[in-house]
């Protein structure tokens, strides 16, 4: 009943806010019949986080859905972590606990995992900001506050189970949407893929240039590729919330289902989607669509265009269909994230690292869920700072820092037996500060978020630099060690490898 009032509230909020401040002149019309499906498709997810907040007891439930999900269900959810614009949900360093010291790696994977959060928290604010802009009609700032409430709501009643799940039946319908866009792309170019980028060559003013890297993107140069490259590969092995769905379901079976059922997916759709992108060029133009269009510019920005697209190629209702399974994707994802970040606050520094282990489980679920609270204000006033920024872009960064503090402790820690925790602790976070400093004095936040002339250091990527002094420092700070407990951890290598490649013990993990 408490969902369901929120529920009702929420949507009185919107209309409410839409009367009370009006829409410039500028924005567009509600669409009613996009906003019915909008909000059956809301009310359907908070049906599901309902089901799950009864079936959530524990700190297992909260945190791992307490193993219940299976390899195909996992892979889903997998799929949908990954074609949402990135998200993540669980604490980093689950994997590698045995053998190495607890607290030490605890605090680092607390920090990783925060500082990635911060950065796709501020992705998927814009995304959905604009998207409820473009929805609903409402100010920018507005529509932020609202994914930063109903955020807040998944989190604190359904937790993991909830966030599975509305990931599993969002990852189906957006797979079901964007094949059905590309299917009516390709229709008018008589299914021919040649056919459809000629046209889009053509109508683009960069003609042939559209295929290549852009500024836009941040790539231009070889540098920047291959660090964009090396963060998108070796990110995606560190990022915390992939980790963490590992322990959703109940043995190394079905974990290794999962990656393949979720690399199939992913691929699919990263296929199919190459295809929509064309599609939007070709038919989001002023001449073609006039109505997308104030004062020469998409409304929206270019984030918007495959909301736009919908449109013209199934109509309002289809256009409800995609804004709505847009808004799952995002909140999903901050959901996700939120959970992250709350996890590594309450579950790593408090249980963990403050009371040694010895935290009363009703007391940590307390110290997640205020977390939960101040994580969605934050985002909130991030996703208004950085409105102007580019979500894709924003999630290379979160990349480039899972790269750099997360992936070579992993990797080192399951192939090399020589890795002690002071290796790690100092490596990871050597690693992990290098990409944040080098991030800020960057051309991204350097010049483009404090305005000034010139980035002191030139590349928008940092993976290339922070990976490499991670993985050195690792190694020096391992091979110097001849402590005591140095020794006992290369002692318990063996131990540590079976666990890996079995799973059996994960549950001393959690």
């Amino acid at each position: 009943m408490r969902l369901l009032a929120l529920l009702a509230l929420t949507s009185v909020a919107l209309f409410a806010a839409g009367e009370s401040l009006g829409l410039e002149a500028k924005a567009k019309e509600l669409n009613i019949p996009a906003i019915i499906m909008f909000f059956i498709f809301v009310a359907a997810t908070l049906g599901v986080t309902y089901w799950a907040a009864s079936k959530t007891k524990s700190a297992s439930d909260f945190y791992t859905a307490g193993g219940g999900i299976t390899g195909f269900q996992n892979g889903m959810a997998i799929a949908g972590d990954y074609m949402s614009a990135a998200s993540f949900l669980g604490i980093t360093g689950l994997v590698y606990l045995q053998g190495l010291g607890q607290k030490e790696i605890r605090t680092l994977a607390a920090f990783g995992s925060i500082s990635v959060v911060a950065l796709y928290l501020i992705a998927q604010m814009v995304g959905s900001g604009k998207l409820i802009q473009v929805l609903f009609g409402l100010p920018y700032e507005w529509a932020v506050v609202l994914v930063g409430v109903m955020m807040i709501i998944y989190v604190t009643f359904g937790g993991m189970l909830a966030t599975t799940w509305v990931q599993i039946i969002k990852a189906v319908l957006l797979l079901s949407g964007v094949s059905f866009m590309a299917f009516m792309i390709l229709s008018n170019f008589g299914f021919s893929f040649e056919a459809l980028a000629a046209k889009a060559v053509d109508t683009h003013a960069w003609g042939q240039n559209i295929m290549a890297p852009s500024d836009k993107g941040k790539i231009t140069d070889p540098v920047s590729a291959i660090s964009l490259g090396l963060a998108l590969m070796l990110g995606t092995a560190g990022l915390p919330h992939v980790l963490m769905r590992f322990f959703t379901v109940g043995n190394a079976k079905e974990a290794r289902k999962s990656v393949v059922y979720a690399t199939g997916f992913i691929g699919y759709f990263y296929l199919v989607i190459a295809i929509v992108g064309l599609g939007a060029i070709v038919y989001l133009t002023p001449e073609n669509s006039p109505e997308f269009f104030v004062d020469g510019k998409l409304f929206g920005g270019g984030n918007m265009a495959a909301i736009h697209l919908s449109k013209v190629v199934g109509g309002d209702i289809f256009l409800g269909f995609i804004s709505a399974v847009a808004f799952a994707t995002i909140l999903a994802v901050v959901s996700g994230l939120t959970l992250a970040g709350a996890s590594a606050i309450s579950h790593d520094i408090y249980s963990n690292v403050i009371c040694d282990g010895k935290a009363d489980e009703a007391k940590e679920m307390r110290v997640s869920k205020i977390s939960v609270i101040v994580i969605g204000v934050v985002g909130v006033i991030l996703g208004i700072a950085f409105e102007k920024q580019n979500i894709a872009f924003m999630v290379g960064l979160a990349f480039a820092i899972a790269a750099s503090a997360n992936f070579p402790i992993l990797f080192l820690s399951i192939y090399w037996s020589k890795l002690t925790t002071r290796g790690a602790f100092i490596g990871g976070m050597m690693g992990l500060c290098t990409a944040i400093i080098l991030v800020i004095i960057g051309p991204v936040v350097w010049v483009g978020v404090l305005h000034n002339a010139e980035p002191i250091f030139p590349y928008a990527y940092p993976a290339l630099f922070s990976v490499t002094v991670a993985f050195i420092s690792i190694w020096f700070f391992s091979i110097t060690d001849n402590s005591q407990r140095a020794k006992s951890e290369i002692e318990a290598f063996e131990a540590q490898k079976v666990r890996s490649e079995t799973g059996f013990g994960a549950d001393g993990a959690v």
